[in-house]
């Protein structure tokens, strides 16, 4: 069993955008997309020891994906883009470095607005 944070994103483009960002060790897991609860259950059984985090894209998908969240692990915390760039990938660094600091992650001082 895993302890410390977890985050959970939709894809592996999102993990690759974020990892730069953070200045401490973090597991960072992909949904993939569309996954169902059997499916999350099995993602997340190892990291039940772990303070999970969601941060998915501002559309329907991701909305779906919160909501999926809530009703099974209700204790996530969900970090959220803002709406001008929708996706997690396309939003930038220092964007969500500012969020990721405000959610009481360590992030690397380069992006510090």
């Amino acid at each position: 069993m895993f302890e410390g944070k977890c985050l959970i994103v939709e894809g592996r483009s999102d993990k690759l955008q974020i990892e730069p960002i953070l200045n401490e060790n973090v597991t960072i897991l992909c949904t993939n997309g569309t996954i169902g609860v059997h499916q999350l259950e099995e993602l997340l059984d190892p990291y039940e020891g772990c303070e999970l985090f969601t941060f998915f894209d501002a559309d329907t998908s991701g909305d779906k994906l919160r909501a999926l969240m809530d009703r099974h692990y209700p204790e996530a915390e969900h970090l959220r883009t803002m709406p001008t760039y929708k996706e997690v990938e396309t939003t930038p660094r220092k964007v969500l470095a500012m969020i990721l600091l405000r959610a009481h992650f360590s992030i690397h001082n380069e992006y510090i607005l």
